[in-house]
């Protein structure tokens, strides 16, 4: 059951064709990693599907639902936006966690804001806080952090930042996470504590777009490899296919630097 399907998508930035025409499905419960060396648009195309950037053309449907087409003439206002986004979650490179809340406190204030607008949030909002707490300790001890509960960011490590980020954007229960170089800020040491998490979610079945430069994380965990350069989707395939046996001359150039810069 395709869960998204992005038709013809394009973006640019003034002068600058970002995207050119991007096209691809993702089915429930697929792992799919977009490769590609820096400036292919790889970035550009998450924020875009995030609805943290507007495509200039294309359409975006989910599940059967079409959020985006840009040939409506529709514009979605800032309400539909963020009912949109909510359907998604997108852990970024460099955390972007709130300095000034601890980490429970980075992972309950989202919902805490979205259980403002339930009927009963008045007359129940002490049960409501308490539900959303204790899932957020649930998700911090499958991310290995419950010892972290009250640590602010400034006494986290790098790799722990980046686990509570992950468990910020669970918290939100997404049907898609979206990951953008969420191993890039990190010293090398720390690469594998991350890369152990968002493993460990393809167990439970989540249904993830990993922007990444880890060849081998790539490999070992996608269904999909996607590889992207100069704006388009140059190759599609399984990992086997991809790693092993890829069609285009440009993907074969790119694994090979790859691999002799990693």
């Amino acid at each position: 059951m395709k869960i998204l399907e992005v038709k013809n998508l394009y973006k640019s930035f003034g002068k600058v064709d970002v995207l050119k025409g991007v096209d691809f499905s993702i089915e429930k419960g697929e792992v799919i990693s977009i490769i590609g060396s820096s400036g292919s648009g790889k970035t550009t195309l998450l924020r875009c599907l995030n609805f943290l950037e507007m495509a200039d053309k294309g359409l975006i449907i989910h599940n059967g639902e079409v959020l985006l087409d840009i040939e409506s003439q529709k514009k979605n206002s800032a309400s539909e936006i963020r009912k949109m986004q909510l359907k998604f979650g997108l852990v970024f490179q460099d955390f972007n966690l709130f300095p000034q809340f601890n980490t429970i406190e980075n992972i309950t204030l989202a919902p805490k804001l979205l259980a403002k607008e339930r009927p009963d949030y008045k007359s129940n909002k002490k049960a409501i806080y308490n539900e959303i707490e204790k899932n957020a300790e649930t998700i911090l001890e499958s991310v290995g952090l419950s010892d972290k509960i009250l640590n602010y960011p400034c006494e986290l490590s790098g790799g722990q930042k980046q686990r509570v980020a992950i468990a910020r954007a669970l918290a939100l229960n997404p049907e898609i996470l979206y990951f953008d170089e969420p191993t890039s800020a990190l010293d090398p040491e720390l690469t594998g504590e991350v890369l152990k998490v968002i493993k460990s979610l393809k167990s439970h079945d989540r249904t993830m777009v990993i922007v990444t430069h880890e060849m081998e994380f790539a490999k070992n965990v996608s269904d999909k490899i996607i590889y992207m350069q100069d704006g388009i989707i140059e190759e599609i395939g399984t990992p086997e296919q991809i790693f092993n046996n890829p069609k285009s001359e440009k993907t074969r150039t790119f694994l090979n630097q790859s691999y002799n810069s990693y």
